[in-house]
Order: structure tokens, then sequence, then C-alpha cells
């Protein structure tokens, strides 16, 4: 081989691997949560209606809040499950206690899939009507909790104006799994002003935004 030939391979390498790099690069921008398996969690369904304000019911809601979730994370490249897709509980006809069941069943499914995160989705009430904001609560039996639930609280406070502070949680499906993840509570059906927010499409998209920008950076860190 000629120098002049080895130059041009060289060069023709060299431009391959920019290209390579460059490609690399535009899908990481664009799908930076490619092959991430995450679980898409709405609370409660069928007989579990969850809290509700009238003929407003919780189950309802977060389905609809999960199913553009599902949909922006997927854009972002990740593999999404959903613990339920319609008006259904998880729990077996043979469940003594029909709410245990359901919610190990989830925990179940979690594992199943190999989840790298679940996000459970949920709405607040409390007896208090000027309560308000969305907020995260996580279990400290795996470390990664913490880390996901802070920066998921600060997004809701910077981008919703969320003053809530983060919080634990004991109950029984955070509390029996080690799969990463946080109970979120996307706002408060009591409070009249985000009981009408929580309703419409364009804050349901505002606050999954918030959910999967959050995850982005939780995976990209």
């Amino acid at each position: 081989m000629t120098k002049t030939k080895y130059k041009l391979l060289v060069i023709s390498l060299f431009l391959i691997g920019i290209i390579t790099l460059t490609k690399v690069d535009a899908i990481t921008n664009e799908l930076p949560l490619l092959g991430r398996v995450i679980f898409v969690d709405p609370g409660h369904g069928g007989r579990d209606p969850g809290t509700s304000y009238g003929k407003i019911q919780e189950k309802d809601i977060v389905l609809e809040i999960s199913n553009i979730l599902r949909d922006q994370l997927s854009e972002k490249g990740a593999i999404v499950y959903m613990t339920r897709e319609t008006d259904t509980d998880l729990s077996s006809e043979w469940d003594e206690r029909k709410k245990r069941g359901d919610l190990y069943r989830r925990i179940l499914m979690y594992k199943k899939y190999n989840a790298e995160l679940y996000l459970s989705i949920h709405i607040n009430y409390y007896q208090d009507t000027s309560e308000s904001g969305a907020e995260v609560l996580y279990h400290p039996i795996n470390a990664q909790n913490k880390i996901f639930a802070t920066i998921l609280m600060n997004n809701f406070k910077t981008a919703l104006g969320s003053r809530r502070k983060l919080k634990t949680t004991d109950l029984y499906m955070y509390q029996n799994t080690t799969v990463p993840g946080v109970l979120i509570e996307c706002g408060f059906l009591s409070n009249p002003n985000e009981r009408y927010l929580l309703q419409q499409e364009s804050y349901q998209r505002k606050l999954s935004q918030v959910i999967t920008d959050s995850v982005i950076t939780y995976f990209n860190n």
C-alpha cells in the first residue's frame, strides 16, 4: 500500500468515526431513555375508586395521566409497562384481602419485567380544602428512591409552583419492593382549583412532562 493510499484510508476511517459518533450523540439526545424499563402504575382501579369528589374519582384521573406519561416516556426511548390500562384492579377472586392482593401483584409485575424504575401515580385528598400541590413520597428501602424523589420534588416546585415537602412513606407496596421508585401525589382533589386542573388534558400533559424530564435527569446522573 502506497503512502497516499494509507493516508486516504486513515482519513476515511477517521471520518467514519466522526459520523458514527455524531449519529450516536443524536440518538442519545433524541432518545435519552433508550432501553430503560419503566413501570407506570395508575393507583386503584375497578372496585377501588381511590379518593373521590362527587362523581370525580381518583382511579379515572390517574389512568388518564398515566396514559399520557406512558406515551411521553416511550417517545424518549423507554420500554414502558403499565400495571393497568383499564378500569380494573389486580386482585384475585381467591384473595381474602383484596387490597393487599392488588398491591402484591403490582410488586410482582415490577420484578417480573426487571423494572429499573416505577412511578406510582395517585391523587391526594385532605379535609382542609386549602391544601394543594404535587408531592413525592418514598421509602428508604432503596437509596435510589430518595435520589429520584428529590429530583422530582424539586422539579414540581420549579415547574408547578408546589410548596409541598419531600416525605417518606411506610405503606405496604413501597416497603416491600427493592425496585427503585416513588409514590407521586399529583395534587389535591379536595382543592377546588386543583380539582379543575387535574381534569384538564393540558395540565395532565404538563404534569407528565415534569415527571418525564425528572426521569431523564435521574438516569443521566
